[in-house]
């Protein structure tokens, strides 16, 4: 690892830590969003009259994260106690298996119940966040740490909607038409199929997750992790392998495999368990109490968690209702027609069809992958999360309030344009909101060991908006289209949005967690745990072989790079030990100096603050979707 000017290592992301996150998560934005093109269809055909489809699709949405609500705390709270990765593999093993009875929802009543048991199931969202954090807990690098998650999302959103549209009814079964005397499959199911591809992608991320996902929580780093073992196993013969058919192609394969044979075997056969004769023997880490909620809250934590729970309603009411919009019927816009009279009087809508939806949603999807990724660390890191985030909740209600006039406009194609440029423009500020708010949350805490209750309390708090925010807006719509006003939902969310935005400035950025120089008692604690471990496991040198007695020159500096015993070493030390060393690197390499470090945007200015597990004073979720 590079060193900085100072002597201090370089900090840096733990990039395979974060991909393996990431596509253990990337399931769950597919099959959610996947849903709304074909929501306003599926609840027709499940009995609804045309009219009142806005305000029970609304209902069915508002269940997920109210049921999230009621468990969000004590799924945080878990993973406190018993680890972020046991607890992460269950909640998706749970959304899997509810994510599959939904595409199967034959009554309105069933639809709503599968929706309530899903966000019931959904925990990970506050959980893979404090993962994050912990991973991550210095300021410099936590917009680019905090927008991969954002990132998995819209990756997700870009091919979530594409699926919806595209395999839901593939026999296109009207809503009301009497079914064949032999239906196939998925005219009796018309909106399994998505659901079932989305499962397969469950499964792969719930292996991922077991075999290579490390644990993050401190206290429970010590305990052996049959699943990364494995993985370490399989990733071991991989390369093996890799190796082996490299050098069957080479025109010396059989001299060079015999002069890089190893004169001495590795000590760790790969074969054995890591932990069978040490790490087993390792004392676990005595597990603290969970922590009380007068810990977890004070000023800042709460203003953070209002300004995100007003965030998380007003922009899942605008996704949830923009579908809604898009299907509602066309309205006549001759002269003669006494319910149109411009510009206020009108209730019509585009039309469109669940693909043409999907459609839509893809390219939506796809511009907020670029601004997550590419636009959004470098603002924040110039100019700050609190004022992004300010920016961002001031000009949402301007969005908001020109939506319906689109349908005004003469032609489909001007009317598709004009809401995908209004979509495109409402979507970069969320991305940049989102983000925001969860750094801003999650330096608010005010140490690490909260978190995961803190990440609890932010999705219930956030569950409680996007449960209202739909069925505000559902309801407004129904009630507006009634009235022949649809511009009614539009400017009370529009109205709401403007009131979210006083609270943004009353937020304060905390100080985060990176560059602890406080506890010098636990650095010395790591110094004498790494000696003990080193101590324990031994330091086998360098294997003698054949290769090492003949010139230098016989092969490349490459090859010679690709040691056997340094792969064998790592298969066999315990990934524990490896968590323990890693976390005790983290905090040595901060111990040296207590280094002044300005806060984002504040870098070239003389007001300084050092960070510290002690002085947090100031958090969020990712996409406007995320439940």
């Amino acid at each position: 690892m590079a060193a900085s000017n100072k002597g201090q290592p370089e900090r840096r992301l733990p990039v395979q830590q974060m991909c393996v996150l990431a596509l253990c998560r990337i399931s769950e934005p597919i099959a959610f969003t996947s849903v709304f093109p074909y929501l306003p269809e599926m609840i027709e055909s499940l009995g609804v009259p045309e009219a009142e489809v806005a305000r029970w699709a609304g209902i069915c949405v508002s269940m997920f994260p109210l049921a999230q609500f009621l468990t969000a705390v004590s799924w945080g709270r878990a993973s406190d106690r018993y680890g972020r990765k046991p607890v992460i593999l269950l909640s998706l093993t749970c959304t899997m298996i509810t994510s599959l009875l939904w595409g199967f929802s034959s009554s309105l009543g069933m639809a709503i119940a599968v929706r309530a048991l899903a966000g019931a199931a959904n925990g990970t969202v506050g959980i893979i966040r404090t993962a994050v954090a912990e991973m991550v807990p210095w300021k410099e690098l936590q917009p680019r740490a905090f927008s991969v998650m954002p990132l998995v999302w819209n990756i997700g959103s870009i091919f979530g909607p594409t699926l919806g549209g595209a395999l839901a009814n593939p026999y296109h079964v009207k809503p009301g038409q009497p079914l064949s005397n032999n239906p196939a499959f998925f005219e009796r199911f018309p909106y399994a199929l998505p659901n079932m591809l989305a499962v397969i992608l469950f499964i792969l991320g719930i292996t991922i997750g077991i075999l290579f996902l490390e644990e993050t929580l401190a206290a429970k780093q010590d305990r052996r992790d049959y699943g990364l073992e494995l993985g370490l196993r399989l990733k071991y013969y991989a390369k093996h392998a890799f190796k082996k058919t490299r050098q069957m192609f080479s025109s010396e394969s059989g001299q060079e495999d015999s002069e890089r044979e190893p004169l001495l075997k590795p000590q760790y056969a790969p074969s054995s368990g890591p932990d069978e004769e040490t790490g087993a023997q390792a004392t676990p880490k005595p597990t603290l109490p969970p922590p009380s909620f007068s810990e977890v809250l004070h000023y800042q934590t709460i203003i953070n968690l209002v300004v995100y729970t007003l965030l998380a309603l007003h922009n899942i009411a605008f996704d949830q209702l923009i579908p809604i919009f898009m299907h509602h019927p066309v309205q006549d816009h001759s002269a003669d027609n006494p319910d149109f009279e411009p510009p206020f009087k009108f209730a019509g809508g585009f039309g469109l069809d669940s693909g043409s939806i999907g459609f839509i949603f893809t390219l939506y999807g796809i511009s907020g992958m670029f601004v997550q990724f590419l636009i959004f660390p470098p603002i924040a890191r110039k100019y700050g999360v609190v004022r992004c985030l300010r920016v961002c909740a001031i000009c949402m209600p301007i969005i908001y309030f020109f939506v319906p006039f689109t349908a005004l406009l003469p032609d489909r194609t001007s009317q598709q344009v004009a809401i995908f440029v209004l979509m495109i423009i409402k979507g970069f500020f969320s991305t940049f909101a989102f983000p925001c708010s969860t750094i801003l949350l999650t330096n608010s805490a005010s140490s690490l060991r909260i978190l995961g209750t803190l990440n609890g309390i932010a999705t219930s708090a956030g569950a409680v908006g996007r449960a209202i925010g739909p069925a505000i807006g559902g309801s407004t719509f129904t009630y507006g289209v009634e009235i022949g006003y649809v511009i009614l939902p539009w400017w009370v969310l529009s109205l709401i949005a403007m009131l979210a935005a006083i609270p943004s400035f009353w937020v304060v950025e905390g100080e985060g967690f990176g560059g602890d120089a406080d506890n010098v008692e636990d650095d010395e604690d790591s110094i004498i745990q790494e000696d003990d471990q080193e101590a324990e496991y031994g330091n086998p040198g360098p294997l003698l072989s054949r290769i090492d007695t003949m010139s230098s020159d016989v092969i490349s500096e490459d090859e010679r790079a690709y040691d056997s015993d340094e792969t064998a070493r790592e298969i066999t030390r315990s990934p524990q030990v490896r968590g323990r060393r890693a976390s005790g690197s983290n905090r040595l390499s901060r111990r040296p100096s207590r280094k002044m470090s300005a806060p984002i945007g504040m870098e070239n200015r003389t007001i300084s603050r050092r960070y510290s597990s002690n002085l947090g004073q100031s958090f969020g979720s990712a996409g406007s979707y995320n439940p």
